[in-house]
């Protein structure tokens, strides 16, 4: 099932319904000078994961999938990035995504991934089903609760 995002939802900015910006710093370069891409997937994966947790309303969840990825720009020290991520369909146990990263000022792409799925996980983690069907923009769905384990 896909779910359509409507320009009267209160968090509708173009395709993207959920937004973190980040700035570049110099821990963040590569040798090249430009953004290390493995610090933008790490950064993408765990904003992926924090939307994963808010829509299914369980904090037990995991990366099941990324799809090709497609980096069509950099970004350089200084730079104000922000990324977007978009749910585009519910399974009974899982969440797909779209995601987006751009330059704030210039407004250009740097990075799409088409495909981002993450599962959602029982206490004893195996595959759980979620029950929820469509994007939500209210905070009921974040835990409240949270086992803590020692050892």
């Amino acid at each position: 099932m896909h779910v359509a995002v409507h320009q009267d939802d209160p968090a509708f900015d173009g395709d993207m319904n959920f937004r973190t910006r980040r700035w570049v710093r110099p821990e963040d370069l590569n040798a090249n000078g430009t953004l290390f891409g493995g610090s933008l997937l790490r950064w993408i994966d765990e904003e992926a994961a924090i939307y994963a947790i808010v829509q299914l309303g369980n904090h037990r969840v995991v990366t099941k999938l990324i799809s090709e990825i497609n980096f069509v720009s950099s970004a350089r020290q200084g730079d104000l990035i922000e990324m977007g991520l978009r749910a585009t369909a519910f399974g009974r146990t899982s969440i797909t995504m779209r995601a987006e990263v751009r330059n704030m000022i210039s407004r250009k792409s740097i990075l799409t991934i088409e495909k981002l799925v993450f599962v959602s996980l029982d206490e004893r983690g195996a595959p759980v089903p979620h029950g929820f069907t469509e994007i939500t923009y209210q905070r009921d769905r974040i835990p409240t609760e949270r086992e803590f384990r020692q050892g």
